[in-house]
């Protein structure tokens, strides 16, 4: 079964065709990078006008590649949230505009949902059920229990900011840019991880929920005791920068502050790991989201830190694409699930 994914849920439009939920016959993504960059974040109007403009080619080049016609299409899947409610309106009305004209099936998929099957679409039947499941992007911070039959238990959430938000903003704050989480990546591998003992999240009532606001404001603290700007005010005026450039600009004590954020980030999502390893019957851990590309995050998740063998995406598959929603959406076409014509775009979906 052959099915067209389309995502568009913040600032990449993607579309891919997947075979039978394993095997990914296209996958074209445009990025909208250079649009939000001089904005230091994504502006959810210009997200919206872009996603307008790149739908069309996108898809087409999608189907030309893995040479196929709407006709030869099982489905057409489709991301309906969470996300950016005017994003997510232009990939669900032009799914729509496909499978009425040419009376294909419709299918709403979640966005989270399609970050946990990036990695069922890859390690197939590796994974041993139940599983964690760890979404780890710039907007979710989410761990859940996932089955083999597609059904979700929310275990844990960010109360405030993801973890892959905290890392840019940190990033953007000590003058890196955005997004500059996979600059903070690089940078942290020339640093040292144990030089600033930041205090781990205490949380009250559901005690193994994430907090990552208070680790970045303690990074802010941390710089302004250092009198930091006049290095930031030079970072922020680099043109273009390789990572030489800014390691030239990167003082080894702010090299340090980095290694220790990224390593008391990756140190809490680890602690919610152990913690669920032993109170669930997981066989197994799936990461996933934007923040599973971070080198530092799959380094220590491989050195045998964990009690469970641990799944990750390839990095194309691991930030926002369309491959991920059409893998999502073969088991409920299997199952005979379509959405009708009034699915909505929902900017706080929840998968469970």
């Amino acid at each position: 079964m052959r099915i067209l994914g389309i995502e568009s849920s913040c600032d990449e439009t993607a579309a891919a065709v997947v075979e039978d939920g394993a095997r990914v016959l296209s996958s074209v993504i445009a990025s909208q990078f250079s649009t939000h960059g001089k904005y230091g974040g994504v502006v959810p109007e210009l997200a919206s006008r872009e996603h307008m403009r790149a739908i069309v080619p996108v898809v087409n080049e999608a189907l030309e590649r893995a040479q196929m016609k709407l006709e030869d299409l099982n489905a057409i899947a489709v991301t309906h949230g969470p996300g950016l409610v005017g994003s997510l309106l232009v990939g669900i009305t032009y799914a729509k505009a496909l499978c009425y004209a040419r009376n294909i099936p419709l299918i709403g998929i979640n966005h989270i949902e399609g970050h946990i099957h990036s990695v069922i679409l890859e390690a197939g039947d590796a994974i041993d059920f139940p599983a964690l499941a760890l979404v780890v992007s710039g907007g979710h911070t989410h761990m859940y229990h996932a089955t083999e039959d597609c059904t979700y238990r929310l275990l844990a959430k960010t109360r405030d900011d993801a973890a892959g938000e905290a890392f840019d903003k940190v990033a953007k704050l000590l003058g890196f840019g955005y997004p500059g989480g996979p600059v903070v990546d690089m940078l942290a591998a020339h640093g040292n991880p144990h030089a600033i003992k930041f205090t781990f999240a205490k949380m009250k009532g559901k005690t193994h929920d994430f907090s990552f606001s208070g680790l970045k404001t303690a990074v802010l603290r941390w710089a302004e005791a250092q009198n930091m700007q006049a290095e930031i005010d030079r970072r922020r005026a680099l043109v273009e920068p390789k990572l030489d450039d800014w390691l030239a600009a990167t003082p080894q004590a702010t090299l340090d502050l980095l290694a220790s954020f990224q390593y008391t980030i990756i140190e809490e999502l680890f602690r919610r790991v152990r913690a669920f390893a032993e109170e669930t019957d997981a066989r197994s851990l799936i990461v996933s989201g934007g923040v599973a590309c971070n080198s530092g995050l799959r380094k220590a998740a491989q050195s045998g830190q964990l009690p469970l063998p641990v799944f990750f995406p390839t990095p194309g598959l691991s930030t926002d694409n369309a491959a991920m929603i059409a893998a999502a959406a073969f088991p409920k076409l299997r199952r005979g699930e379509h959405s009708g014509f009034d699915l909505r775009a929902y900017a706080n979906l929840a998968l469970a």
